[in-house]
């Protein structure tokens, strides 16, 4: 049996129950030092509450409901009209303090909390509301909470959904707006509460004013697009509910996520500023220190310690990708 796509990019830590979340898309844009972070929560099956966690690099200044189609926008963008309707068809901080809540609002059937504390204030805060943390959860929370202590956690409600006449597998964009200078896209969460050899399949598309430098955190990670966007692109995308922010000039980069989870334990740190490179740290990279992976369509060139710089074809900046050397066992 195939194993089953990932939602980016969250984490499942709800309850027990026949709710499973299906795989969704993420656009990071990035414009005049703010971040629009946009995904879809879409969850299918029984009756049962379901949430999840993201990781954010900030405190958000406003959390509203997202355009209605601009993922799936992005998404017909960087496939072909035939596999675009396949796929629609086929989807149909202290350490001790308690988490402090900064934000609540509800967005359909979604309920959503964001908020500040460490890595197990966050959890103990999931519990008390009902969530069941699976046993990797503590050491991902504390990895998210070494660079940032802010989450949102996001509770699906089933009843509600039925009694809103909300299909099954309908997904529910949420738009975050989160004023930041260093802008990451959180990838490990997405193995959270997975078997490590389960495949974790998800679009990540950036948007950004200026030429983005990547820097990720480890292999599977691959870059399939990265060009100045059209104006029909950028048109359509601004005509969307809440996306008059959409710059009339602007870099769209498609990334697709294909690791085991046991291999996704890094994140994605993203430079719109071509002379500075995209923070280690912000990639997931805690170590100094590191190796070179390959990146499949890369080409090699000279590197710093810990840090490989990969020209690719027709496109004139870089891709670094840094990963942890782990000590051999004796």
């Amino acid at each position: 049996m195939a194993a089953a796509p990932a939602g980016a990019c969250a984490g499942l830590v709800g309850p027990a129950g026949s709710v499973e979340l299906l795989r969704t898309s993420t656009l990071a844009a990035h414009v005049d030092g703010v971040e629009h972070y946009i995904t879809s929560f879409e969850f299918a099956g029984g009756g049962a509450e379901l949430g999840s966690l993201v990781p954010l690099p900030g405190v958000p200044t406003e959390v509203e409901r997202g355009g209605d189609w601009t993922l799936q926008r992005l998404a017909r963008e960087v496939q072909p009209v035939e596999a675009f309707a396949q796929r629609l068809a086929a989807e149909d901080s202290a350490a001790g303090a308690p988490a402090e809540v900064l934000l609540e609002t509800k967005i359909d059937a979604l309920e959503l909390t964001v908020l500040r504390g460490g890595g197990g204030a966050v959890g103990d805060w999931a519990r008390q509301h009902g969530f069941r943390l699976t046993p990797d959860a503590p050491e991902v929370l504390d990895f998210y909470a070494e660079r940032s202590p802010i989450f949102l956690a996001a509770r699906f409600d089933a009843p509600a959904a039925r009694d809103r006449g909300q299909p099954v597998g309908t997904g529910t964009p949420v738009h975050l707006t989160i004023p930041t200078d260093e802008p990451w896209v959180p990838l490990r969460i997405l193995g959270l509460g997975r078997d490590s050899a389960e495949v974790v399949d998800a679009d990540v598309f950036l948007l950004t004013e200026r030429w983005p430098r990547l820097l990720a955190g480890g292999s599977g990670l691959e870059l399939e697009r990265r060009e100045r966007a059209t104006s029909l692109l950028l048109d359509d995308l601004r005509s969307d509910a809440g996306m008059g922010w959409v710059p009339d000039e602007a870099w769209f980069t498609h990334l697709q996520v294909d690791a085991s989870a046991g291999e996704l334990d890094y994140d994605l740190a993203v430079s719109t500023d071509p002379t500075e490179r995209p923070s280690p740290r912000a990639a997931g990279v805690l170590s100094p220190e590191g190796v070179p992976l390959p990146v499949p369509g890369g080409l090699d060139v000279p590197w710093l310690p810990g840090v490989v710089v990969l020209g690719l074809a027709g496109l004139v900046g870089t891709l670094a990708v840094a990963g942890r050397r782990r000590a051999a066992r004796a």
